[in-house]
């Protein structure tokens, strides 16, 4: 005979129910978030503006349409090569990958839009001659903090705040974002509660398990003047374990309907805060966060012994061989800037290789060197040919002397562009 009554073994039953229902809940994803716009393939135009008319609705909007796609082009052609440029319409519709509407007004015969061009990238970098010369960050992990009324969220449950990373168009950044969707246990791993915990352990899991080098907290703190009326937004750019904060900003609508596009216009703010800390050499990845091979230890720091030139930092440091790789930064205006800065270096005797691995045109490019040497030798060198070189973060930063004219290269005939 049972030990409990039957109406006892019912509510057992009832509350092991229930309870089995609880803990089901907490690992379902219950909408927490939205799966992000994969756009990293494509380089994008945006606020290409249209006025067409046309024999009927239909015809005008596609007539708006290629007018967008040729302007488009000369946009992504000024802004990569700081040059005018045109294409046929047929080439045009194989390098068009996509048309964003940002805002429309069709009538009976007439088209007036604002429209964003997405190009292919691999096949509109080999046209203009820049395939395969993108400045790309570390894969960075993105953990959009929103606090409302107090709370922080992050995946907990889904935000408008995540929803404007997840359809932030990246293919015009140069930071390799990792957005999460927040489900599965993306809530469990990365959650408000994290954001202020500095331990790198625990960071080191739950960056590997997203394949990621640091992480990125941009922040919003929402303040609502009444129901449906004025909100504020208060935007940080944070990136790292403690949580180092790059720029802050506020914005303000009218409106709570208006609030996409005050978050929208946070994303893009941040994102451009990102870019440039990255091109500044500010937006270093934290070694301590590189999980060790197993079974050895952290790195420790290094105490520089007597003789070590305190002002070339890391790059004083010669391995046995003698034979050292660095990180060199250098302006580039322009394409020809490239190719002028790494014949250059190539022409320091010793420098055995220098190839451009993070381009920024109109900004701070990259090149990877190799050198059979003491990086101080090579820094001279680079100065004796009236380049202005100083170091910071572990890389040189070369700059050319005030009425130093840009070198050109060499009359070596030149690869095809995109070969």
């Amino acid at each position: 005979m049972s030990r409990f009554p039957r109406t006892l073994r019912a509510g057992l039953l009832v509350a092991l129910l229930a309870s089995g229902g609880a803990v089901i809940a907490q690992i379902e994803d219950g909408g927490r978030g939205v799966a992000p716009i994969a756009s990293s393939g494509s380089f994008e135009v945006s606020g290409v503006r249209v006025d067409v008319s046309g024999a009927n609705a239909e015809a005008a909007r596609t007539a708006g349409w290629r007018l967008a796609q040729r302007k488009g082009w000369d946009m992504l052609s000024r802004r990569l090569t700081g040059r005018a440029g045109s294409l046929s319409d047929s080439a045009l519709d194989s390098l068009v990958s996509g048309i964003v509407v940002e805002d429309e007004q069709i009538g009976p015969n007439r088209y007036i839009a604002k429209l964003g061009v997405l190009f292919n990238r691999g096949r509109a970098g080999s046209i203009l001659g820049v395939a395969g010369e993108t400045l790309r960050s570390p894969a960075l992990l993105v953990v959009p903090l929103q606090i409302s009324g107090g709370a922080g969220t992050v995946f907990e449950r889904a935000t408008p705040w995540q929803e404007a990373w997840a359809r932030f168009r990246t293919g015009n950044s140069v930071i390799d974002y990792v957005r999460l969707t927040g489900t599965g246990p993306d809530a469990l791993l990365v959650n408000a509660g994290q954001v202020s915990r500095r331990g790198r352990g625990w960071w080191r899991t739950i960056l590997d398990q997203y394949g990621a080098a640091d992480v990125l907290v941009p922040q919003v703190k929402l303040r609502r003047q009444w129901p449906g009326g004025p909100v504020i937004g208060e935007f940080s750019a944070g990136y790292g374990p403690d949580h180092h904060v790059l720029t802050r900003f506020t914005l303000k609508v009218d409106r709570a309907e208006t609030l996409p596009a005050l978050l929208d216009e946070g994303v893009r703010r941040i994102d451009a805060a990102y870019q440039q800390a990255l091109r500044q050499g500010q937006l270093r990845t934290d070694a301590a966060l590189s999980a060790p091979p197993p079974g050895q230890p952290l790195p420790t720091p290094v105490v520089p012994t007597q003789g070590t030139d305190p002002t070339m930092g890391d790059l004083a440091v010669t391995p046995p061989d003698g034979r050292a790789t660095l990180s060199i930064q250098f302006d580039t205006p322009g394409v020809g800037a490239v190719a002028a800065s790494e014949a250059s270096v190539r022409a320091v005797a010793g420098v055995r290789s220098a190839v451009t691995t993070s381009l920024a045109l109109g900004g701070v490019s990259v090149m990877r060197v190799v050198f059979d040497g003491d990086p101080a030798v090579l820094a001279a060198a680079l100065q004796a040919r009236g380049w202005q070189v100083t170091q910071g973060g572990g890389v040189l930063r070369i700059r050319r002397a005030a009425g130093t004219p840009t070198p050109t290269p060499s009359a070596a005939p030149a690869a095809p562009a995109g070969g």
